[in-house]
């Protein structure tokens, strides 16, 4: 068996923790450098071939794991972390709060440290793994925002590796990888290199993937947009709550309708009114998710701009992964 790799090149192949047929010692070390879980062969009789290489710094470390055989991973809760996780070879089936995904090299999954999983690899399944500790993706999320959290940062569980945004993630991940394995990251002690690498691939979770603060960082896509898309991206965040169409969007920016939409698919792969629905359910992601002074969800869809309850839960659910009362629940 390989280790993880992209292309004919091994990932972390210089930082090796475990290399074990036993189902036992596989246990005990990924759970040293994850969590306690249990691990159980699929397929009575298979031979495991478990192999993990680790290398990590303060509060951000990379994996490159795979079994060799079918395997159930149940860590329940992760507690402490986040977890990103990408499929290089074979695919997965994890369930996480209630969602199901389908992880393959087109579709990787992101766990949230209070949500329960549950996990099933299959025997080629080989992932590339980005650990980031709770509280550090809080800090780096509170600096981007300039003040502090309504509540949990909850990721959308899938990633969509194909969107331009998924790419993005994968592509800066796999390079903080291929800089271990030419000595440039965490080959010693942790220095300044270090410290801004864990910083930035806490960023680029938290500006890449769809969560429940998503929408607090639109203004940093602002000076990458041309003047008209921005002026269309600005009315929209200040005007979501609004029964807005498309023509008053383009006659905003000054654009015809078809000069708008074909923007906004080259600019972000949606039409105008599906990045505005995105740009409603954030809000309301955010709403529900607030500690102090919950809302009634029904309230909320209606001040997000939602007109059909039903159609804003189902909306809802799948950018989410859960159901608006759920988020609101917890």
């Amino acid at each position: 068996m390989t280790q993880g790799h992209v292309g004919s090149a091994p990932l972390l192949q210089a930082h090796p923790i475990l290399q074990t047929t036993d189902l036992c010692e596989a246990r005990d070390v990924v759970g040293r450098a994850f969590c306690d879980h249990r691990l159980d062969l699929r397929r009575r009789g298979a031979r495991l071939d478990a192999r993990h290489n680790h290398v990590g710094g303060r509060h951000v470390s990379l994996n490159a794991l795979g079994y060799g055989a079918e395997v159930e991973i149940d860590p329940g809760e992760l507690g402490r972390f986040y977890l990103l996780q990408i499929p290089l070879e074979g695919s997965a089936r994890v369930a996480h709060r209630g969602e199901e995904v389908d992880a393959s090299a087109r579709r990787g999954t992101i766990l949230n440290p209070d949500r329960e999983t549950r996990m099933i690899w299959s025997e080629d399944c080989r992932k590339l793994l980005l650990q980031v500790d709770r509280a550090h993706l809080e800090r780096v999320a509170e600096e981007l925002l300039g003040g502090p959290l309504p509540g949990p940062v909850r990721f959308a569980p899938a990633v969509d590796l194909e969107s331009p945004a998924g790419r993005e993630l994968r592509a800066r991940v796999l390079a903080a990888a291929r800089a271990v394995d030419r000595g440039d990251l965490w080959c010693g002690r942790a220095g300044l290199r270090e410290g801004r690498a864990e910083r930035d691939l806490a960023e680029s979770l938290l500006t890449l993937q769809p969560s429940n603060i998503s929408h607090a960082f639109w203004r940093r896509e602002r000076p990458m947009l041309p003047r008209d898309l921005r002026r269309a991206v600005e009315f929209m965040h200040a005007h979501y709550p609004e029964p807005l169409r498309l023509d008053t969007i383009a006659a905003h920016c000054g654009l015809c309708p078809r000069a708008l939409q074909i923007g906004f698919r080259k600019a972000f792969g949606l039409s105008p009114m599906q990045y505005l629905r995105q740009v409603r359910l954030d809000a309301a992601h955010y709403r529900l998710s607030r500690r102090r002074d919950p809302e009634r969800v029904g309230d909320v869809a209606h001040a997000c701009g939602f007109s059909h309850l039903g159609r804003f839960a189902q909306d809802y659910r799948a950018r989410f992964g859960e159901t608006p009362g759920r988020a609101r629940a917890v």
